[in-house]
């Protein structure tokens, strides 16, 4: 692990700061999961999409959290790609906090309700395969040492969400693009139409865990542990590719 993600807010505000690359490479991180130890990644643009994607020591999505039967303390496995973009680009309201997009597992809940992505018929069994998600990142002491968390939706508020919001109260969309491993490999692809169309931002990739809430109360979905940082020091030092 290279980072403590208390830092992820003010790295991100010192980004500017720091030269970009095209693809971020880093070395392999001795203590850290070959599935998770990240050694690559890269934004690029082809045609019109934009694919997300980061290269691993191992093989990439062979790790899963073990199940707990019960969605309090129920875990997320994530890779993470924390960009520049503003939180309204993807229709949530603007200055939210840190968007990124994020492949994710978890079998103890759904939170992908449009999509059936095991093909058996039903919509909310789905959370044991990897799937996407935008998430919006914020600081809360509450969360204990990494003080991080997607951001909660307080009771009563009625903020602006994108259409394909799952449901649950906080800053999370279920978009519905599949996430594609391969080897070591695991790739995001989407249209650039959905983030606006913008094809200057940074970007940074980050492996972790997060962990809901074992109350399922706010905070709701904290990170627990940062698995690697592509940059080290989440400078959100990569460019997008063309």
């Amino acid at each position: 692990m290279k980072l403590h993600p208390l830092l992820f807010l003010t790295a991100v505000v010192a980004a500017s700061a720091y030269a970009q690359e095209s693809t971020i490479r880093a070395p392999a991180t001795p203590g850290v999961s070959p599935t998770f130890d990240i050694v690559e990644s890269r934004v690029r643009v082809e045609g019109g999409e934009v694919v997300f994607s980061q290269r691993v020591a191992g093989t990439a999505g062979t790790e899963h959290p073990a199940a707990k039967g019960r969605l309090g303390g129920a875990l997320v496995y994530s890779y993470v790609w924390p960009t520049s973009l503003d939180s309204s680009a993807v229709g949530f309201d603007k200055q939210q906090g840190i968007l990124a997009l994020a492949a994710t597992i978890h079998p103890d809940f759904d939170d992908t309700p449009l999509y059936d992505e095991n093909r058996d018929g039903d919509k909310k069994n789905d959370g044991a395969r990897w799937h996407s998600h935008w998430v919006v990142l914020v600081q809360d002491e509450r969360c204990g040492p990494g003080g991080m968390k997607v951001r909660d939706i307080p009771k009563g508020a009625k903020p602006k969400l994108p259409a394909t919001w799952p449901g649950l109260p906080i800053l999370i969309d279920s978009p519905g693009y599949t996430p594609v491993f391969e080897g070591p490999a695991v790739q995001v692809r989407l249209p650039l139409r959905d983030i606006g169309a913008p094809s200057d931002f940074r970007f940074d990739g980050v492996t972790s865990s997060l962990q809901v809430n074992a109350s399922v109360h706010d905070p709701l979905l904290c990170i627990n542990r940062v698995f690697d940082v592509a940059s080290g020091d989440l400078s959100l030092p990569g460019s997008v590719s063309h």
